[in-house]
């Protein structure tokens, strides 16, 4: 299986770790770490030689209740970053869902649109399909940033989100984006509980009936504090517990702060792969 992209057809027939580079002051777990430019680009640096496969570029926190962040001030963050990322040989993700950026990033060289709002925003899905090439990635949440959490969602989670991931593939299908080009994202702490998040997980072989591949992004979530009662800079071994067992049932790419830890991991798993 083959992710399509601007630059790279990304082999998924082994798990892929996107690492997050996170270029803002206020990130849930790492905002303003690498806030330089020349900081976040050897960040990026180390995360290829941990082992990332993929590098997941983003200039807008979007933890629980974070404020929008202007076009202007997310274009300045993220574009002079990305300009020198695309040199390091690595497929560059952009976690935007504006598409004033989206198309700026990709006019840059940029490989992948990672979006949280799967193109709802007026434009996206017009940039996206502009580009012939460039992957995307489809996020579910509910509601918005600013309010997932204080109304999170009800009922059939699993139903829900597969059925919403489906449409917007399809949609974007539509528009003469072919399926090779898609990967789908369950949403983790987006406008759900930890209950249901972890409902996504125990049930997440049901996403693969949409017929794409997954991306998980549990790295040190609130559900995993909740799990464990540990604070975010704690969760380093829960992150990695989370993405192996995502992995384990079935997710292609898994988004993480902690890449050499996870890539560890993910070779145990391999290796036991490979002798059933």
């Amino acid at each position: 299986m083959l992710w399509q992209t601007s630059r790279f057809s990304i082999d998924l027939s082994e798990p892929r770790v996107m690492g997050i580079v996170n270029a803002t002051p206020d990130s849930f777990s790492d905002g303003g770490r690498h806030g330089s430019t020349a900081g976040a680009l050897r960040h990026c640096e180390q995360l290829l030689k941990d082992g990332a496969h993929i590098l997941d570029i983003g200039g807008e926190s979007t933890r629980p209740g974070s404020p929008a962040v202007p076009l202007d001030e997310e274009l300045t963050r993220v574009m002079p970053l990305v300009r020198d990322a695309v040199s390091l040989g690595a497929p560059v993700s952009v976690d935007t869902y504006k598409p004033e950026v989206m198309r700026a990033v990709l006019d840059l060289g940029a490989d992948i649109v990672n979006d949280i709002w799967a193109l709802r925003q007026p434009g996206a899905a017009q940039v996206v399909a502009s580009h012939p090439q460039c992957g995307v990635c489809l996020m579910h949440m509910h509601r918005d940033p600013q309010t997932m959490q204080a109304a999170p969602m009800q009922g059939d989670v699993v139903r829900q989100v597969l059925l919403f991931l489906q449409q917007s593939a399809l949609d974007l299908q539509a528009l003469g984006v072919k399926n090779t080009r898609i990967v789908l994202d369950p949403g983790i702490g987006f406008g759900k509980t930890p209950e249901q998040n972890f409902a996504l997980l125990a049930h997440q072989p049901a996403l693969l009936r949409a017929g794409y591949p997954l991306l998980a992004g549990w790295s040190r979530k609130s559900s995993l504090g909740a799990a464990t009662g540990l604070a975010v800079e704690q969760r380093m071994v829960p992150s990695v517990a989370a993405a192996v067992l995502a992995v384990e049932r079935g997710a292609s790419v898994v988004r993480v702060h902690d890449v050499r830890e996870t890539v560890s991991a993910l070779a145990v798993w391999s290796a036991m792969q490979r002798e059933r």
